[in-house]
């Protein structure tokens, strides 16, 4: 019966499509593009100092060594096949502890992405690690957003063309019910139920104290089970400054998103208390797209609308020395990124 009201709720809520359907009819957008360009590599002139502009398969832990280290979290990486030992030797120092978020260092959707509070979690979830990894310090702000934000090479401002606020998947407890039953009060949390029970196993069949709160997820990702809710209009003149000042200190940086966790929007927008948790590039999505309250055809809109400036910014780029990538990198691109999202979800 769950089964059947998810597979329901999917189709009523363009938000879960597939994501081969959502873009089918923006894939002959790209291809116009393309015949512009003269190339389906364009983006990788995008940003010019991270691998492929940042539309995949490029490196977390090099793009994180380019923004000031005072702006996100202490992060380590760590090769495919590092033993426990090594890694606490390494934790010892810095200054991260539990609780701590370890993730791969080429990774997408969120996948394998997990909060970790024990040094038994992390064994358990070393077993399943064939890829390069990074050990990183909890951020617990209790807010967090996405920000897209780009500028023009040829333009001293940037501009913020969208702020998605991201509600976590937090249950709240009534005294009565278990979490698991909690869970399935929710559409939206009930389809990360099988992902939960795995991480979670008996915990579940637990009984929540009337009015306490637990953060199953407590990271803003929209295929983990977060609510997006499109706040645009905070990004007024003095967000846009604050975070135009900071991105400009991050090397030929010009086109993605940043997922940001924080304080207050207050402290946001005087650009305090808060942390970048990730800066996607390229292949970044305008996510408050998936508000809810949107249809498909904004999304539509405004995947077109960045995609143009997408273009418009990396034909810039190519004039001034950066390049595209070549039909055959592109494809083994697309190739090595397929391979590795099936190598995530098998993980998962």
């Amino acid at each position: 019966m769950i089964k059947i009201k998810n597979t329901m709720h999917k189709l009523s809520h363009w938000e879960y499509w597939n994501t081969y359907i959502l873009y089918f009819p923006i894939y002959f957008y790209w291809i116009y593009l393309s015949i512009k360009a003269r190339s389906i590599g364009f983006f990788n002139a995008s940003n010019p100092s991270i691998i492929n502009g940042g539309f995949a398969m490029e490196s977390k832990k090099e793009i994180y060594d380019l923004i000031p280290k005072q702006y996100f979290p202490e992060t380590l990486l760590f090769k495919s096949g590092t033993n426990l030992d090594t890694i606490k030797i390494e934790l010892n120092k810095t200054t991260i502890s539990f609780p701590l978020i370890i993730k791969p260092d080429i990774g997408l959707q969120g996948l394998r992405v997990e909060k970790i509070d024990t040094w038994e979690e992390l064994k358990r979830y070393l077993k399943k690690v064939n890829y390069d990894f990074l050990i990183q310090e909890f951020i617990d702000y209790p807010l967090e957003i996405g920000l897209f934000y780009y500028r023009m090479p040829f333009e001293n401002q940037g501009v913020i063309s969208g702020i998605v606020n991201k509600d976590f998947l937090i249950v709240k407890g009534n005294g009565k019910s278990t979490i698991k039953e909690l869970i399935q009060e929710n559409p939206r949390f009930v389809m990360q139920l099988d992902t939960l029970k795995n991480k979670y196993g008996a915990f579940l069949e637990k009984i929540l104290p009337k009015d306490e709160a637990f953060n199953l997820v407590p990271f803003g990702n929209h295929v983990r089970g977060s609510k997006f809710t499109d706040v645009s209009d905070w990004a007024n003149e003095k967000l846009t400054k604050t975070f135009d000042d900071i991105c400009k200190q991050i090397p030929d940086f010009y086109f993605g998103r940043l997922d940001i966790k924080f304080q207050s929007r207050d402290d946001l927008e005087k650009g305090k208390n808060f942390s970048i948790i990730e800066l996607n590039g390229a292949g970044s999505e305008p996510t408050h797209i998936y508000d809810p309250k949107h249809s498909i055809f904004f999304a539509w809109k405004e995947i077109i609308k960045h995609y143009d400036i997408l273009y418009t910014i990396s034909t810039y780029n190519l004039k001034k020395g950066s390049r595209y990538l070549t039909f055959s990198e592109s494809i083994k691109l697309v190739h090595e990124n397929n391979l590795l999202r099936k190598n995530l979800k098998l993980l998962s």
